[in-house]
């Protein structure tokens, strides 16, 4: 069986979609909070995990889908499962790595992977000294984030100085990133999908109402754009360099190329499925299925064996 592992009170469109694309080929699944998991040091690692207070059986994979907001409570959870031998798709350093968005532009810089200029700055902030580095237009974000929340556009210094100046009455001693404004890729991006360490999928999406955000999620629209030989070395490569199974590449547009904007650890697919004909959670689910050699051809004879061993033990 598996576990998703997801914040939400209520199951997500990709929750759900998993758990059903699971049960069609005999494997349960279940959605469970983090935080609902309880774990303490032992030798019996099968008296380790509880969930709502109770023991259960660990799970022989999990999918996280807790993404930028994972905590450290959580990341310990995932650690100990892991030490226990279960499955992670994405496993939980890959997770931490790709939280941190300026730890990925950083490993993204020491392989000559295409980006942004990326700044980290703390208050009080110099803007001159950014505008030198970097320049305006510039765009301003929280160290961690999703659906282009925390997400700002500070179209000249003036602009710029405003924003420091509100962020510093909320909050002293803020850290924030600071990002070279790509004006190709105003309003629109890329957003590519990768699975198993393949390109699945690609989509252009696009502002609605002029923003320079091109989330789906906050209202923006979607076309499947066919992925070119970039396209997809961007994609492949930064996936591979940050270990992640599963992975949403964010590419900017760029004078005729492609700077990566930002990576996902926990992507967001009603888009894709919705603009294109990728059916991105049945790809998950043979993926997850030849990770951990499940062949449900012999689901029977696994099921068999399992009542067997449970009378044995008893």
């Amino acid at each position: 069986k598996g576990w998703i592992f997801t914040t939400q009170e209520k199951p997500s469109y990709e929750t759900k979609k998993m758990i059903q694309c699971f049960e069609d080929v005999g494997i349960k699944c279940y959605y469970v909070h983090p935080n609902h998991v309880d774990i303490y040091i032992s030798k019996e690692d099968r008296k380790s995990v509880l969930v709502d207070n109770e023991y259960t059986q660990i799970p022989d994979f999990v999918i996280p889908r807790v993404g930028s907001s994972t905590t450290y409570y959580q990341k310990a959870v995932f650690r100990h499962l892991e030490r226990m031998g279960v499955t992670f798709i994405n496993n939980s350093n890959s997770i931490d790595s790709v939280k941190d968005k300026l730890y990925t532009m950083q490993i993204l810089a020491s392989h000559s992977i295409p980006h942004p200029k990326t700044m980290l700055v703390r208050s009080p902030v110099d803007a001159s000294y950014v505008e030198k580095r970097v320049g305006f237009p510039i765009v301003v974000q929280s160290l961690s984030g999703k659906h282009g929340k925390g997400v700002y556009l500070a179209e000249d210094k003036r602009n710029f100085v405003q924003l420091m100046d509100m962020m510093e009455q909320f909050n002293e001693r803020f850290n924030i990133i600071l990002q070279e404004f790509v004006k190709d890729s105003y309003g629109k991006d890329v957003r590519v999908i990768v699975v198993g360490g393949k390109v699945i999928g690609a989509m252009k999406r696009e502002s609605v109402d002029g923003d320079f955000r091109a989330n789906i999620t906050r209202g923006g629209e979607a076309e499947p754009v066919e992925v070119d030989e970039q396209m997809e070395y961007l994609a492949l490569e930064s996936t591979k360099l940050l270990d992640l199974d599963i992975g949403g590449v964010d590419l900017l547009y760029d004078n005729g190329g492609y700077k990566i904007c930002e990576i996902n650890s926990s992507p967001g697919f009603l888009g894709m499925e919705k603009y294109t004909e990728i059916r991105v959670a049945e790809q998950i689910v043979n993926y997850v299925k030849y990770k951990i050699g499940y062949n449900e051809n012999n689901r029977d004879e696994e099921k068999f064996w399992r009542v067997c061993r449970v009378i044995f033990e008893s």
